[in-house]
């Protein structure tokens, strides 16, 4: 007579906490797998964004632009020892064309914006529309959709752009969170509003290097 093997209480017991714990091991793997794919898709834009701006100067340099590419050298260099502690995989193809130039030099940015500024306050009168109220607590509405991120910079809270000039104060507000920044534009990039380490520090959730949700807001 053949005798059929049957599995005791205990072993049933330790077959089915060992299925719950594979289970439980695979959903860690794939949270962190998910966690590390958002910090990574930052870095990944941060790196596109200094790589487009060095590219930009290199195809219409002026009298600073070689500082401006050794600095954001080692920008890249900082986000390129993130991206491999973050186990990040190989690098993004750098852009293969130029971005589109930021201005034709800080001196006429600097002359072109008190004359956006009058312009932009001549509009706002003639629409019947307030003047944005001192310390940056609104304004208008730039850059519908895009996200921002951060250029790796250090010093005070500060952003760069390549649609307004230096002095333009910008309010970028994480969706996500409800915090904000309000910052000056000190120098041009490749994107409309690209945070220093600072500025960024203000409105990131932590571990996360791009802000997907973003509004930005031009101030007086």
């Amino acid at each position: 007579m053949s005798r059929k093997r049957t599995m005791s209480t205990k072993q049933k017991i330790a077959l089915m906490t060992g299925a719950a714990t594979l289970a439980g091991g695979f959903a860690v793997v794939t949270m962190s797998m998910g966690h590390a794919s958002v910090v990574c898709d930052g870095l990944d834009q941060a790196l596109r964004n200094n790589e487009s701006f060095i590219a930009g100067q290199r195809a219409n340099p002026d009298a600073q632009s070689a500082a401006r590419i050794a600095n954001r050298e080692a920008v890249i260099k900082q986000i390129n020892v993130q991206r491999e502690a973050s186990g990040c995989g190989a690098a993004p193809a750098a852009p293969a064309a130029p971005a589109a130039p930021a201005g034709q030099g800080q001196g006429q940015n600097q002359q072109g914006q008190n004359q956006g500024q009058n312009q932009n306050q001549g509009q706002g009168q003639n629409q019947g529309q307030a003047a944005p109220p001192a310390g940056g607590a609104g304004g208008q509405v730039v850059c519908a959709g895009s996200t921002v991120t951060l250029s790796g910079e250090a010093g005070a809270p500060a952003a760069s752009s390549n649609q307004f000039p230096l002095g333009t104060r910008l309010k970028v507000t994480n969706l996500d969170n409800n915090k904000s920044t309000t910052v000056t534009v000190t120098s041009p990039s490749g994107s409309c509003a690209l945070l220093n380490n600072a500025a960024f520090e203000q409105v990131r959730e932590p571990g996360k290097f791009l802000i997907r949700k973003a509004r930005i807001e031009r101030v007086g």
